[in-house]
């Protein structure tokens, strides 16, 4: 809350935040300035409350904090002094008091639970952190128990109690199959909010023996089951239907009580047959809108963020054909403290006044205690300057030795609040951050703004002179900013020169010159003119410039507002754009844009591309400009124009435009002010006050707009109070201590008279205070400095001028600066899904400490080592962001069999918060990638030497290397395939026993308890017998072979011959019945030759293989492996969890495709259909 009050050139209210803290006196984050400064120690991070570890890894307490000079650390135990240096496994970080308590190096972690709280202390006090309650997590085995098999009679209800261990933080429940799949739950069964298995009636199909229930403790990532439950469902004819009666809760009424904030979670499960409806009510009011939500078929109702206006009686009712039952659950909300206001970082002067206030809300109402440095306030050190009234710290005439913190607690049954706040006394002489003889050039007529960053303790004096030795600014043609800005509104030639800046206090003096430099605008002083141009013409259009001689101008053209066509027809010169053969592609608007570091100014023009005429006929051209504009009727606003048309040039005038000139603030610039048809000569305008009005006319055809005519009279409206405030008004704080107001000016003829203010007001919405108001000149923001972080503010800006204000303004909801988040996202968790993706949860940051406009939360997650090499290697950190307040998101991309670290952070508008605890994760073992290579080599007759690598990604601990090999045939046919397992410590193999000059192919694989990964192929030929191919002679190269084929040859020819002529003769000649009669045994079918290849000799072998067999060996997962912990079967499998937690995937072994055995064949190949393609 602010209030307006009178302070006085010595003596001024300097309650404020350093940094990150709100302050009514700016202290400007110049990184040296803030370096230089004391400041009593602040905490910047610290770990939750409740802190749960996990007894496996190392404990880390956190506590930061910054200070000037920095502080030192120190810590209690169960409210007494901890002495780390007496324990060799406590160690505190460097510059830091967070501590790392070594468990992994021997400790227990049971033995370090209690309260720890750090104090962070340098000579001008002493902060403390919350007191954080150290336990670690438990996730404890399920008792042992005998169960007997359920005999239910269909129709009947059916509880089955799951009753898992108590652990720290309690498990997530829930019901699974044998088969590792989720249980399918319906209105008719569906699990409790207590764990149980609830059925409201049975049926024939719930009949099973594998209801299992798991119990997941998320912190230590284990996961425990029940021993199978059986149940066995008996049918007797007619099954009778039932009315409701409710499961749970019994009885018909009970109570229920939560925390503000919280989720209320209320269930109500119902036997009955047919399976009742439930339906939620609450007794005299309605269910909250958008904060309720039906759960488990309408079972359980949620509403979340719950307030004190939820209390009241909840009645579930359960109904079906026969008849209906109901419970009233008596609700009451209670409130762990929480603030109203807390107390804020207090800088003063020597000898000023101030005050800390801590004010906290609860059911029931917190009480509130003070300490000092950590002390009670009672017993601490005396302070006359100091009075304590209730939740309020008054300080009168502080004096250095008054720097101190303060702790604020607000406590009640259900929890407590810790704030910490210092008073931080600072006598500092003035210093002025601007640099020395900095030059500031600004263009004629515009504003300048001049620069005078200071800053001092008590708040300096600023003054400006002009010259070395010129006298005080004075006068309304200066504006001095409340930040030593100064402002001249209208800058001209005689307000260069230097300026002077002095910033005083009682404890000082001290000065600064600047330079100022008025440059001449650039005008265009001869613009591009309108033309028509005929086809495959010619045309240039002109941009002359006159510019300031220190300012270097640059020309751009542009065609219709976009870069000139890349073509070589457009030519710019120095002072105009000239086109070549004109198309009609080349009509359009043609801009010329002037720049310099200071101005910018352009002027357009339009070229109409025409056909050329076929005769010299009527041309047609724009009109002449109207001529004899004459005002009359002058009113205050209103007057009456009148013109006479030029000539029209043969197209009818079809509109006339009129636009004004405002003398008084914008001469030379002419504005639109309405229209006319073309048949209309005269007007009636409407006018504003305080305007020099003068006015011109354009005459419109359909060729286009003629030149203005020559402007009226001048006539000058009488001044009014402002009809308008200033629009589009923002309240977007710049930093987390302010809150920038800003809004459009309103235009010079919108002032309606001399002397245009605005009155800026703002107040802190939803709370009960009055407006603080202040008048500034004709500028467009406001800087209201102190103000909380990101608190909501009501806005309104109104215009006034020297007879009065406008109409009172709208307000507008704005914000103070955003902050960096306070807290890191709590209950940091991580699911692996499968060996490449995890699912990570957190717990949302409150929004309170976001302190801005959340926009998300990121992932920091890096891989520390491979554990199938035990290497560390270059940690690569990646990001991904979660857009909203998201509360998990997956990690997709990781790498099989490794060990993961991630943290997560909330974002806001301003930046990061902390990130939360390091949490560690390792995925399962995955396959394997293919061998690095494989080689064959030392070919002989009946053996191959194998080499090879193994795989470049192991992703897992290799158990085996796969190989199959086959024979390929002189056709490109496949032989029997023979499989060997090799042991993974080998790499190499000699194959004995094959068959002499055969080709072979291989394919090889390696192989984890996952499963096998890609395989590699290869080829290989054995050698052929040197005796044999020593007796092998090539037969055509024989000279008696190559005479018998010439004899036969020959003979052939004169049988020919000879049975040419007997039929020529009619003559028959038997050849048919001589061979049958002396066949000859050269050219009878030859038997074929054992084509099969000689096979691999393994006592295997022959044994029967059937179709699509597989290698089933190390792959089956073990039934007596699954009794205590679904994380084994993570690792050993290639299971998987989906989302609702039930698994993807079967206990069995990954069926990798296996080499095609033949070219036609699309089944799952093996040796026997091998063998049938062969044949």
């Amino acid at each position: 809350m602010m209030k307006k009050k009178s302070i006085s050139a010595s003596k001024a209210s300097l309650v404020f935040f350093l940094c990150q803290m709100i302050s009514a006196l700016d202290v400007p984050l110049d990184s040296k300035l803030l370096e230089e400064l004391s400041q009593p120690p602040t905490i910047t991070q610290q770990s939750p409350k409740d802190y749960i570890v996990d007894p496996r890894e190392n404990i880390v307490i956190q506590c930061e904090a910054k200070g000037k000079p920095p502080p030192s650390f120190s810590w209690t135990r169960n409210g007494t002094h901890f002495d780390i240096d007496k324990d060799e496994l406590v160690t505190m970080k460097p510059n830091s008091g967070t501590l790392v308590i070594n468990i992994m190096n021997g400790g227990k972690a049971e033995a370090y639970e209690g309260v720890y709280q750090c104090t962070a202390r340098n000579e001008r006090g002493a902060a403390i952190s919350n007191n954080i309650v150290i336990r670690p997590s438990r996730s404890p085995l399920w008792t042992k128990e005998k169960l007997e098999p359920n005999q239910v009679r269909e129709g009947d209800s059916l509880v089955l109690h799951c009753r898992p261990p108590v652990g720290l933080p309690p498990p997530i429940i829930f019901w699974m199959d044998n088969a590792f799949q989720r249980l399918p739950q319906s209105e008719r069964v569906s699990q409790g909010l207590n764990g149980d298995l609830y059925f409201s009636n049975v049926q024939p199909e719930d009949t099973r023996e594998d209801y299992i229930c798991y119990a997941r403790f998320n912190h230590t990532q284990t996961i425990q089951q029940k021993q199978p439950i059986s149940v066995k469902v008996f049918s007797t004819k007619p099954v009778t239907e039932r009315p409701p009666i409710l499961l749970t809760p019994t009885g018909t009424t009970s109570n229920k009580v939560e925390l503000r904030g919280n989720v209320l979670l209320l269930e109500c499960i119902a036997a009955g047959l047919p399976t009742p409806v439930i339906r939620w009510i609450k007794e005299g009011g309605e269910l909250p809108a958008n904060r309720t939500f039906f759960e488990n078929f309408k079972k359980t109702l949620k509403i979340v963020d719950v307030s004190e206006a939820d209390s009241g009686n909840y009645k579930c009712i359960a109904r079906n054909i026969l008849g209906s039952t109901h419970h009233v659950i008596s609700v009451t909300v209670k409130a762990a403290p929480y603030w109203i206001t807390a107390p804020r970082n207090l800088v003063l002067s020597p000898g000023e006044d101030g005050s800390l206030i801590c004010r906290a809300n609860g059911n029931p109402k917190p009480s509130i205690s003070w300490l000092s440095n950590g002390v009670p306030i009672a017993i601490a050190p005396e302070d006359p300057s100091r009075k304590v009234d209730g939740d309020t710290i008054i300080f009168s005439a502080v004096q250095e030795r008054s720097s101190a913190v303060y702790q604020c607690n607000a406590s009640n049954e259900y929890g407590y609040l810790l704030a910490n706040a210092f008073v931080n006394v600072l006598a500092e002489p003035p210093r002025i951050l601007t640099p020395a003889n900095k030059l500031y050039q600004v263009i004629l007529d515009s504003p300048a703004l001049i620069d005078c960053a200071y800053f001092g303790s008590p708040k300096p004096e600023i003054e400006w002179f002009k010259g070395v030795k010129g006298s005080i600014l004075r006068g309304n043609e200066y504006v001095f900013h409340d930040n030593g800005t100064l402002e001249i509104p209208v800058a001209q030639k005689d307000s260069s020169g230097t300026y002077t800046c002095v910033a005083r206090n009682e404890l000082g003096k001290i000065q600064n010159e600047v330079q100022l430099e008025v440059k001449d605008p650039t005008l265009i002083i001869k613009q591009p003119e309108y033309k028509v141009i005929q086809r495959y013409g010619h045309v240039s259009f002109e941009c002359i410039i006159k510019h300031d001689s220190t300012l270097i101008p640059t020309v751009i053209w542009l065609k219709d507002n976009d870069e000139l066509p890349d073509d070589e027809r457009f030519l710019v010169g120095k002072d105009n754009l000239t086109i070549m053969n004109v198309t009609d592609k080349d009509d359009g608007t043609y801009t010329c844009i002037v720049n310099t570091t200071l101005d910018s100014v352009s002027a357009s023009a339009v070229l109409t591309v025409v056909a050329a005429p076929p005769t010299p006929a009527i041309i047609y051209a724009r009109p002449n400009p109207p001529f004899d504009l004459e005002l009359t009727g002058q009113l205050e606003r209103s007057i009456e124009l009148s013109w006479i048309p030029g000539d029209e040039n043969n197209s009818p005038i079809t509109s006339f435009v009129i636009e004004y000139e405002d003398g008084l603030h914008e001469p030379g610039v002419w504005h639109y002010q309405t229209e006319v048809p073309g048949s209309q000569t005269t007007v009636q305008l409407k006018l504003s006050p305080y305007v020099n009005y003068s006015f011109r006319v354009i005459a419109v055809n359909e060729i286009g707009r003629s030149q203005p005519s020559e402007p009226s009279e001048q006539y000058l409206t009488k001044s009014a109070n402002p009809d308008e405030n200033p629009s589009n008004v923002q309240g977007i704080g710049s930093e987390p201590d302010n809150l920038v107001i800003t809004w459009e000016s309103l235009k010079g003829f919108q002032s309606n008279g001399p002397g245009l203010q605005y009155k800026v007001s703002w107040r802190q919405k939803d709370v009960d205070d009055e407006w603080t108001s202040v008048v500034v000149a004709n500028v467009s923001k406001y800087i209201v400095s102190g103000t909380p972080t990101f608190v909501p503010y009501e806005i309104k800006v109104q215009a006034l001028n020297d007879l009065g204000y406008a109409p009172e303004p709208s307000e507008v909801i704005g914000h103070s600066g955003e902050d960096l988040p306070m807290v890191a996202p709590g209950n940091v968790q991580v699911h692996v899904i499968n060996s490449t993706l995890a699912k990570v949860h957190w717990d949302p940051v409150p929004l309170k400490s976001v302190r801005g406009h959340l926009q998300g939360y990121k992932v920091y997650y890096w891989k520390v080592q491979s554990l199938s090499r035990r290497s560390k290697r270059h940690i690569e950190k990646k990001i991904l962001t979660f857009r909203g307040n998201k509360t998990f998101g997956m990690l997709p991309g990781l790498e099989p069999y490794s060990s993961y670290k991630l943290n997560v952070r909330v974002v806001n508008g301003k930046g990061e918060g902390p990130a939360s605890p390091d949490k560690v994760f390792k995925t399962p073992e995955g396959v394997p990638s293919s061998p690095s290579f494989l080689k064959i080599t030392n070919p002989t007759l009946d053996s191959l030497t194998l080499e090879w690598g193994s795989p470049t990604h192991p992703n897992g601990i290799l158990i085996s290397y796969i190989l199959k090999f086959q024979p390929i045939n002189n056709t490109h046919e496949l032989g029997p395939l023979v499989e060997i397992r090799i042991p993974a410590n080998e790499s190499s193999l000699i194959l004995k026993n094959l068959n002499y000059s055969t080709r072979y192919k291989f394919y090889f694989n390696a192989q984890t308890s996952v499963g096998s990964g890609s395989q590699i192929t290869e080829e290989a030929v054995t050698i052929m017998d040197e005796a044999m191919a020593s007796r092998q002679v090539d037969i055509a190269t024989q000279g008696w072979f190559i005479g018998l084929m010439c004899a036969v040859a020959l003979l052939i020819l004169i049988l020919l011959i000879v049975c040419f002529i007997r039929r020529n003769k009619g003559g028959k000649y038997p050849v048919k019945e001589k061979e049958d009669a002396h066949a000859d045994p050269e050219i009878q079918p030859m038997k074929e030759d054992d084509g099969t290849f000689g096979e691999y000799s393994d006592a295997e072998d022959h044994k029967p293989l059937k179709k699509g067999s597989r290698t089933p060996s190390d792959r089956t997962v073990k039934k007596e492996d699954s009794d205590d912990s679904l994380v084994d079967y993570g690792e050993g499998v290639n299971g998987q969890f989906n989302e609702d937690g039930s698994f993807i995937g079967q206990y069995s072994g990954k069926k990798e495709k296996e080499p095609a055995e033949g070219n036609e064949s699309s089944e799952a190949p093996s040796p026997v259909n091998a063998m049938n393609s062969f044949v």
